[in-house]
């Protein structure tokens, strides 16, 4: 009898520890799966244009100099027309993360910064230039050059940073959802991100 409660006992033992080990695996390949799917999700992200705009600017372009000592100014201008298409855009691919298989986290450690390109076309009138003062290639460059510097400013007190920031967050969240389904925990600047809302109030 004693014998046959012993070999039930082995067995059960063996039976559960059997299952145990089978849980074990299974529970691993799953984690290693959802790993490589979330790893790879961030990956496939690419090139983000989020906000494109158009400005338009004229300008008038002076430049003088002296000849003969003071005796002489010379002189020339021209009339600038610019329009420039303005495209703001972020490239997640750049994205750093680090994944916490123990923890189930994912934590975002940077994201990359907007990218401005200003594609202006220039349209010139009205040239006008002394003999002794002809116009030449650092003009151009220098009106090139005032033309970004102002673009920028525009830029800058346009919604156009902001509209590109809030599609970066709407674009963000999708991390969010990824991970909350998959029952692990997304993480920015070591502040947990517990709904797709809470990327509103992020310094990014």
């Amino acid at each position: 009898m004693r014998k046959t409660l012993f070999g039930v006992v082995i067995t059960l033992v063996v039976l559960f520890t059997f299952k145990y080990c089978e849980d074990k695996k299974e529970e691993k390949i799953t984690l290693l799966e959802n790993t490589a799917l979330i790893q790879e999700q961030i990956k496939n992200v690419g090139k983000l244009v989020v906000t494109e705009g158009h400005f338009s600017e004229v300008f008038t372009y002076k430049n003088s100099k002296a000849v003969f000592g003071d005796l002489l100014e010379a002189e020339k201008r021209a009339i600038v027309i610019v329009n420039a298409d303005v495209t703001i855009s972020y490239d997640l691919s750049l994205i750093e993360y680090e994944v916490d298989e123990l923890t189930k986290t994912v934590r975002i450690v940077s994201i990359p910064k907007e990218e401005i390109k200003i594609s202006p076309d220039f349209e010139y009138y009205d040239i006008q230039a002394d003999f002794l003062n002809q116009f030449e290639a650092k003009d151009y460059n220098e009106i090139k050059k005032t033309v970004n510097k102002s673009l920028m400013k525009k830029i800058e007190a346009s919604d156009l940073k902001s509209n590109a920031k809030n599609r970066l967050i709407s674009e963000l969240a999708k991390f969010y959802i990824l991970t909350n389904t998959m029952g692990w925990t997304l993480e920015y600047n070591e502040n947990p991100i517990e709904s797709t809302e809470a990327f509103q109030g992020l310094k990014l």
